[in-house]
């Protein structure tokens, strides 16, 4: 279908209500080099990812996320804002949209200049210490990685051998298990302790603060336009089945399935960087 009179309609939308609210997902930061998750099925690609209990619980878990996020970060680390998230940024300016919650962890929005924002499951540019609760920036512990694996990174870098520098959303890639024998591990600089980063992982919770503020927002809010997201996973997906229940109206630009389809009342199937610019 010809997306151009649903652009329409969709500009009418952001015009018939003032509170707009705006829940993005991996499909907007495509285009910013970033893969997507899911396929246009809503079904995920690849392995199942890392869960936090695991993660915290293991040193061997630990130790294959961090050789993995080594060789994936450089996607996210040179990843710009495309016209979507510029769009979005222009539009909260304009005052066509309140307020955006965003379940990606790239950082992208705050460098597109979103202010009234909510970063649902963290971001990954940080790392947090579990035992003193130090936050690093994840680029000075790529510098310590790389200077403490050289041969990983060399291989990351070039592409061969056991790496297949392939990132995910979260940064994470593919490192075959015999890679890891020396891998050497990063700590936090300030007690020794273990580092994570300050993500949400699968298998964790939302902390309650951040929760009751995108619920607050929701509430606040007159309608909800969701962007490059299949809302599969629920934490996404309360928005809209929240917005349902309250009779706010749901608008999607989002290419394939998603969870809400018998809830949204306009979805434009097509790109985010496509569409978004042509409504400010």
């Amino acid at each position: 279908m010809n997306p151009n009179p649903q652009v329409e309609q969709l500009a009418d939308f952001l015009h018939q209500h003032r509170r707009v609210l705006v829940l993005t997902g991996a499909g907007l930061s495509t285009a910013s080099g970033i893969p997507d998750y899911r396929d246009k099925d809503g079904v995920r690609r690849g392995r199942t990812p890392i869960q936090g209990p695991d993660f915290r619980k293991s040193e061997a878990v630990r130790r294959r996320y961090w050789a993995r996020s080594m060789a994936g970060w450089p996607t996210l680390a040179q990843a710009a804002p495309n016209a979507g998230h510029q769009a979005l940024a222009e539009l909260e300016t304009a005052g066509r949209i309140d307020s955006l919650i965003t379940q990606n962890v790239d950082g992208l929005h705050q460098r597109a200049g979103s202010r009234n924002l909510i970063e649902l499951h963290g971001n990954i540019h940080g790392v947090i210490c579990l035992d003193c609760r130090t936050l690093h920036r994840r680029a000075d512990i790529q510098a310590w990685l790389v200077e403490a694996n050289p041969v990983l990174a060399a291989s990351a870098a070039a592409g061969v051998d056991s790496v297949v520098p392939e990132a995910r959303p979260d940064g994470d890639a593919e490192v075959e298990l015999d890679a890891l024998q020396d891998f050497h591990m990063p700590s936090c600089d300030a007690c020794g302790g273990t580092l994570q980063p300050d993500v949400i992982f699968f298998g964790d919770n939302i902390p309650p603060p951040r929760t009751a503020a995108a619920l607050h927002m929701m509430e606040q809010a007159d309608a909800l336009l969701v962007v490059g997201s299949s809302l599969m996973v629920f934490s996404g997906y309360r928005f809209c089945k929240l917005a349902a229940e309250t009779g706010k109206p749901i608008a999607a630009i989002n290419l394939g399935k998603t969870r809400a389809d018998d809830l949204i009342g306009l979805k434009v199937e097509a790109t985010a960087s496509e569409v978004l610019p042509r409504l400010l």
